[in-house]
């Protein structure tokens, strides 16, 4: 998975994190399909991306253009590229592969973001 990070930054709580984002694209005419797949996401899959550090995760829908945006935070961004060895995860990339686009693996095709402004 292909990401790109703002700094870690100290919370109030010292723990450091990390700034995610990137950004995906949805097949014309599955912006609701996608939001229902998502409302119900499976509850395995949710604790296997806290079990990584990851929180905070967002994604939004440019309507315009189908372009979806991700936001996470993670403690560590390196996690990440554990993620599509992880069984559930492909399942969950099989799940999704007739509704974005896809790489050959199955994995959402991934661009990076780079942080330009951070408001704290």
């Amino acid at each position: 998975m292909a990401t790109a990070t703002g700094k870690k930054r100290d919370s109030d709580s010292n723990l450091k994190e990390y700034r995610i984002a990137f950004k995906m694209q949805l097949c014309k005419g599955f912006e609701e399909e996608y939001k229902k797949r998502h409302n119900t996401i499976w509850p395995e899959l949710k604790q296997l991306l806290k079990s990584k550090g990851i929180s905070e995760y967002s994604i939004f829908l440019d309507e315009t253009t189908g372009g979806l945006l991700a936001f996470m935070k993670a403690e560590n961004p390196q996690v990440l590229n554990e993620l599509p060895s992880v069984p559930l995860m492909k399942k969950w990339w099989d799940y999704m592969k007739d509704i974005m686009e896809t790489n050959s693996d199955h994995s959402p095709v991934s661009i990076p973001l780079r942080e330009m402004f951070y408001l704290p």
